[in-house]
């Protein structure tokens, strides 16, 4: 049964993963001052429109409007469910991935959320 991700975990995971090693592993990235650019791997450019912000670990394309941060990339790069990106980038960082187990229809609307939430460029615990 599919378990809920405490935010706590998800922010670690985030701290710990690096959005360049990520991208730049899928994606051909060039420095460009401060930040990384690339053709969109999201729609076809020949000019690049795709920029990878190091410093905020967050991408945005300027051409198509796709943007977030590691988890939304390989949501959409790799076709994976938020649950399995986690899983992904955890393994990566070397931390063990921890399951509460739920209700399938609670770990459902969880996962909306968390999906919704990666893809914001908002962090929201900045807002407390």
């Amino acid at each position: 049964m599919a378990g809920l991700i405490p935010q706590s975990f998800i922010d670690e995971v985030l701290d710990r993963t690096d959005i360049v090693d990520i991208i730049s592993s899928r994606v051909q990235l060039k420095k460009a001052g401060k930040n990384y650019s690339a053709c969109c791997p999201f729609h076809e450019e020949k000019t690049p429109s795709f920029t990878v912000t190091q410093e905020k670990q967050f991408y945005h394309c300027f051409g198509c409007g796709a943007s977030g941060n590691a988890i939304g990339f390989l949501m959409e790069y790799e076709r994976l469910e938020f649950i399995e990106a986690i899983e992904y980038l955890a393994k990566n960082a070397g931390l063990k991935y921890p399951k509460q187990h739920q209700a399938p229809l609670v770990s459902r609307k969880n996962n909306v959320i968390c999906t919704l939430f990666s893809l914001n460029p908002i962090n929201f615990s900045e807002l407390n």
